[in-house]
């Protein structure tokens, strides 16, 4: 019953800092009170990602013509849809338990919570408790979908991101409230199989407020052609669910109007809160800041052997970041000397359609940072394989330091751009310059030649403009 190092919760940043402790020597435990994997692999990064390829593929079937193919009426099958997201949930699930079992990593079913001593205490599903000590115990209790006072989720009318993922009827309209990358990929999904969708963005932006202005602006430009309506720098007054369905009063910020939007479902998706609640914090006087756990670089609290990852952290609430802070956080503990993380070169990938990427300074924050800049744009109407592949939607933009060269930052709309971004991480990383980038020939046609050609344009020398 007692472990070199005990993990609560098993998503990407839990069950990845149990396997590298594991390759590191260490006799681990991972505590789990619902499906290993976590809130990414059974109800976010995954289905979600499933239900997105089949919204894309009905679109596809439905612009066949365009690809000089003729096929028959194509039906959005909702229920089948559902259940393949599922099945590739579990699939993945069922992943994660065998690697805890090549690993041997001993997996312990039930809620963890901290106890003095460096004790967890798991309670399982019949109520028994049981202790179990650690050297090294790492909260990774991840987060859930944040409630507004005004915005209660009920589960039936009002909704969070797991239950649209499951509902058992697709609803003719949804608003969705909340314009970040959960929000939009929900909302392309149920835009995209014939639901009428409204958004609601509190901020000034509009979509994907966090993001690049440009990107923001393309993105709503997208959308209003599908059909969506995007109510930017608005406010959710009250959602009246009495009735069969919902009424949805919303005021606009610059101008105080108001208006009601009926709809059959309300999405809430306005950003994550985190899991810290009933897990022991106070008991061990674990320090806090607005809910998030407070640590070092290492991911120590202030209480020695006791470390926090993830969601419940002031840090970037994504599925690579709680991954990367597991496995420096284990390092540390094995006596490794890992390299902290730097915050400001962490990706951020939306999988609505067109595609989401971005890494670094936008041009608003890079200016605010006392940059001069050199930018450059190339869309993607002018490259050969994106107009080959009917995706000529988007642009890629770079944004460079005009002293230095320095790589400040990258922000991309268009087909497969998630898959394009790693190219600006490690540039960034390995501190490559503009010039490095231009220099760096890319294979022609593909699409991912756009970084090369923007980082042309930022220095005039862009051949294909």
């Amino acid at each position: 019953m007692n472990y070199d190092i005990i993990v609560i919760g098993s998503g990407p940043g839990g069950y990845v800092a149990a396997i590298r402790a594991a390759q590191l020597g260490k006799n681990v435990a991972i505590v789990e009170k619902e499906n290993l994997g976590g809130i990414c692999l059974n109800w976010g990064c995954i289905p979600t990602k499933a239900l997105l390829k089949s919204a894309q593929v009905f679109e596809y079937i439905n612009h066949a013509e365009d690809y000089g193919i003729k096929v028959g009426k194509s039906t959005a099958d909702f229920d089948a849809m559902i259940n393949r997201s599922r099945e590739v949930a579990n699939g993945m699930s069922k992943g994660v338990s065998f690697l805890m079992r090549k690993n041997k990593i001993t997996v312990i079913n039930g809620f963890g919570k901290l106890a003095r001593g460096k004790k967890v205490e798991v309670t399982d599903d019949k109520g028994k408790v049981t202790a179990y000590s650690a050297d090294h115990i790492i909260i990774a209790t991840g987060g859930r979908a944040k409630a507004l006072p005004n915005l209660e989720i009920d589960g039936k009318k009002i909704i969070d991101y797991r239950k649209a993922m499951t509902l058992v009827k697709q609803p003719k309209s949804m608003v969705v409230v909340g314009a970040g990358a959960i929000g939009v990929e929900f909302a392309y999904f149920y835009n995209a199989i014939g639901t009428k969708v409204t958004i609601v963005e509190f901020m000034e932006q509009g979509l994907v407020p966090r993001e690049d202005a440009d990107i923001s602006k393309d993105l709503g430009r997208v959308f209003k052609r599908a059909g969506m309506e995007v109510l930017g720098n608005t406010s959710v007054e009250s959602v009246n669910t009495k009735g069969r369905g919902c009424t949805v009063t919303v005021k606009n910020r610059k101008d105080g109007k108001t208006k009601e939007i009926k709809c059959d479902v309300v999405l809430s998706a306005v950003g994550v809160t985190p899991n810290t609640e009933n897990i022991g914090l106070e008991t061990l006087g674990i320090k806090t800041e607005n809910g998030l756990i407070k640590v070092d670089e290492y991911y120590q609290t202030n209480v020695s052997g006791i470390y926090a990852i993830g969601d419940v952290l002031p840090t970037q609430a994504l599925a690579h970041v709680a991954s990367a802070e597991g496995i420096t956080c284990v390092e540390k503990i094995a006596g490794h000397s890992p390299e902290p993380i730097d915050y400001n070169n962490i990706p951020g990938c939306t999988y609505c359609s067109p595609e989401i990427a971005s890494v670094g300074y936008t041009e608003k924050e890079a200016k605010e940072a006392g940059y001069e800049l050199k930018i450059g744009k190339f869309p993607f109407t002018a490259s050969g394989k994106a107009k080959a592949a009917g995706a000529s939607q988007g642009f890629v933009k770079v944004i460079f330091d005009a002293k230095y060269g320095e790589f400040l930052g990258a922000h991309m709309i268009g087909y497969n751009v998630t898959e394009m971004i790693a190219e600006v991480v490690v540039a960034r990383k390995l501190e490559t310059t503009g010039h490095e980038i231009i220099k760096s020939v890319h294979p022609h046609p593909t699409i991912s030649e756009a970084i090369m050609e923007a980082a042309a344009a930022a220095y005039g020398e862009v051949i294909h403009l």
